[in-house]
């Protein structure tokens, strides 16, 4: 059978699909990836310059081209479709590795950051522990040197006071011994001089004072001359006993804190130029009488 010449109509609606609709696609077979093994995929230029022998009775070779034009049509859209896929998937799972090394970072940084806020607490609560413990020392010593203070303090008033106190006592026992000494010497004084003046007395009140004084100057003119010997006698007694001069007859007064004085207090010592003999033993017996007052006193003490 003879082949007819082509159709101007169908290579012109052939030419347009393929420019159009295939344009940018490469002939040839293309390699995919199905359940882990390789098959050979056909592109839509294949499908277009895809040539069929003619046989008796065959289709319509019109409908034919304008079918496998529609086909080449969709499969080329559904390729184009697959490589948008294709190309999306590929930047969503640049995507998911971008957040997932993230994520690993943001994990690890977290754990990092956790790390390092515990060491920070540790060391925190470290040095507030040592700062605690350094705080407590050192009041402890400031307690202990103040206490130790106070005590010396207290130690040294104690002893102050009692050598305070010591000191007193032996001001009071010094000044106690004195005032008893003084009372001793001023009673020796006293003892003393009464009897002086007790033994002056005791002259004064004579029988020869009383007759000297009671009699008359008519009566002296008749008297014997034992009896004008014995006025003139007493008349020089009492001469001599008013005549005393103050470098004669004196009075000693011992005071205390005279240590170098003489235990006598007081003495009065008239100067006889013509004492007779009773005036003597007068002044004898007046002195043996305050020795002994002296003696017994002080055994009494």
């Amino acid at each position: 059978m003879q082949q007819s010449a082509p159709d101007e109509g169908r290579i012109n609606k052939l030419k347009y699909v393929h420019d159009h609709a295939y344009a940018g696609l490469t002939s040839g077979w293309r390699t995919f990836t199905r359940g882990g093994g390789l098959f050979m995929a056909l592109s839509p230029l294949d499908i277009h310059n895809k040539e069929f022998s003619s046989k008796m009775r065959g289709y319509d070779k019109d409908e034919v081209n304008d079918f496998l034009a529609q086909i080449v049509k969709d499969y080329s859209s559904l390729i184009k479709d697959n490589e948008g896929l294709k190309k999306e998937l590929a930047d969503a799972k640049e995507k998911v590795r971008y957040f997932t090394d993230m994520k690993e970072a943001l994990n690890q940084s977290i754990i990092v950051a956790q790390e390092s806020a515990e060491k920070v607490k540790n060391s925190a609560h470290q040095e507030a522990d040592l700062i605690k413990q350094q705080a407590q020392q050192d009041a402890q010593g400031i307690l202990n040197r103040a206490k130790a203070d106070a005590d010396q303090k207290v130690h040294q008033a104690q002893a102050q006071t009692e050598q305070t106190l010591h000191d007193a006592e032996l001001k009071r026992q010094n000044i106690s011994v004195q005032t008893e000494d003084l009372k001793r010497q001023s009673r020796v004084f006293r003892q003393r001089l009464q009897v002086m003046l007790e033994s002056q007395l005791e002259v004064v009140k004579s029988p020869e004072w009383k007759e000297l004084l009671s009699s008359s100057p008519e009566a002296a003119d008749t008297t014997d001359p034992s009896q004008e010997a014995l006025d003139n006698s007493q008349a020089g007694f009492v001469n001599s006993s008013g005549a005393v001069s103050g470098a004669d007859a004196y009075t000693e007064i011992i005071f205390p804190d005279d240590q170098s004085a003489t235990s006598e207090s007081a003495t009065a010592t008239p100067a006889p130029v013509d004492s007779d003999h009773s005036e003597s033993e007068a002044t004898t017996s007046a002195t043996t009488s305050a020795d002994t007052d002296v003696t017994t006193d002080q055994d009494a003490q």
